[in-house]
């Protein structure tokens, strides 16, 4: 059902141009420096262009390729590979597009509201239905033009687009905002944990004083890792979290971890137990990815031998060494030592190895609070971008179905 005044057409029936291009002849060899923009899946993202690495071809080749000019506000729609679904509206006066992005031009529909829909649950649905059976490598036009959608009239589809398009542009100040936060943080990081900063102590003072050098092994109470052993996995039991479960946000991921048996348990922990505030390092795989065990632990869990446990020594603050385990230089370090098959690992030999300069404990302290503090920030944004994103889909919902109905001025 949808309201008065609204139909559902075939997509079919109210667009002028339902196509894509191709690739020009000679391949990446014929793009330019500059000259007309060739539009590729890679530069069509979740409800925006991104021309950070767009192709050129020369005018000669894109009047060639007539059938697939590209105008502004044309709706593009990535058909192919494992960006299919993704849509964006053209914001440029003049481009072309290769065969992988299809080209949706309409006098009856607004570009905005045919992308909001597009990308709706209701649009990716029929995107999806289209891939169920043995069509899974591409849309073709035909099925394109069958996708149906809700039509209200023209002034309606108007203000449907600009209200969503007041969450689009508060996603991207927030997503604006998270990526400068990241970029501050590395600069910190980057001066901090290498002493070309120094902070104040607790009388206003700057810390002085050298840092010192040591082996990871001489700062530590112990280094092992996870199981090695094969264990039979159950429905619920005990958590045996792996690589995968450290997260890049340095937190620990419960989500589809294997479960195995209280006795299995028993058995890896007969001589010791994970506590809180231990260092969980990734040294298998994913390299250098860490997390501190939360204080307060929910549920006893066990580890395989992707990650490493790392117990610090009195004297030694945890945050600082898993903000330090955190930067980029301690990950290529990690690279540097790992082992040259095809999973990439560290030994825990060589770990122990590793030299690392420390300061005092309480600048190692200041230090941790501020990039923690920094951490902190950045979740908020997080959750402030998860909020609004959550917002727009389920306001989608409603304003495309005609659910809830807009006023047009």
């Amino acid at each position: 059902m949808v309201p008065n005044g609204w139909s559902i057409e075939s997509l079919g029936n109210v667009t002028e141009k339902v196509g894509s291009g191709v690739t020009p002849r000679g391949g990446s060899n014929s793009y330019k420096l500059s000259g007309i923009p060739l539009i590729r899946s890679q530069n069509v993202l979740w409800g925006k262009l991104d021309l950070s690495d767009v192709a050129y071809i020369d005018e000669l080749q894109h009047n060639k390729m007539k059938g697939s000019f590209v105008y502004k506000n044309d709706v593009l729609l990535n058909i192919t590979g494992a960006s299919i679904g993704r849509v964006a509206v053209s914001d440029i006066d003049e481009a072309n597009v290769n065969q992988h992005v299809c080209i949706i031009r309409s006098e009856e529909l607004n570009s905005e509201y045919l992308k909001s829909f597009l990308l709706s649950f209701q649009g990716q649905k029929q995107i999806e239905q289209c891939q169920a059976g043995g069509n899974r490598q591409g849309l073709n036009f035909e099925q394109i033009k069958s996708f149906k959608l809700p039509v209200p009239p023209l002034p309606e589809q108007q203000k449907i687009a600009k209200i969503l398009s007041t969450w689009d542009k508060a996603i991207s100040t927030t997503e604006r905002l998270i990526e400068n936060s990241i970029q501050q943080k590395k600069a910190l990081m980057q001066q901090l944990l290498t002493g070309k900063k120094r902070l104040l102590d607790e009388s206003g003072k700057r810390f002085e004083g050298e840092w010192e050098e040591y082996k990871l092994s001489e700062i530590t109470n112990f280094i092992r890792d996870g199981t090695h052993g094969t264990h039979k996995r159950y429905e619920s039991g005990v958590p045996m979290l792996s690589a995968k479960n450290i997260t890049k946000q340095n937190t620990v991921d419960f989500d589809d971890a294997p479960y195995i048996s209280e006795e299995d348990y028993n058995k890896i922990h007969a001589r010791y137990t994970i506590k809180s505030g231990d260092i969980l390092l990734t040294v298998v795989g994913t390299l250098g990815r860490v997390a501190l065990v939360p204080e307060e632990l929910a549920e006893k869990f066990t580890l395989q031998r992707s990650v490493a446990i790392i117990r610090v020594a009195k004297g030694i603050c945890n945050q600082f060494l898993m903000q330090l385990f955190s930067s980029s230089d301690f990950t290529h370090l990690l690279h540097r030592k790992s082992n040259s098959t095809a999973q990439a690992g560290v030994y825990l030999g060589e770990l122990g190895k590793l030299k690392i300069l420390l300061p005092s404990f309480e600048e190692q302290q200041k230090i941790a609070t501020v990039l923690t503090n920094a951490d902190k920030e950045i979740e908020l944004l997080e959750q402030q971008l998860a909020d609004l994103q959550q917002e727009k889909k389920a306001l989608m919902q409603v304003l495309l179905m005609g659910k809830v109905r807009v006023v047009v001025d």
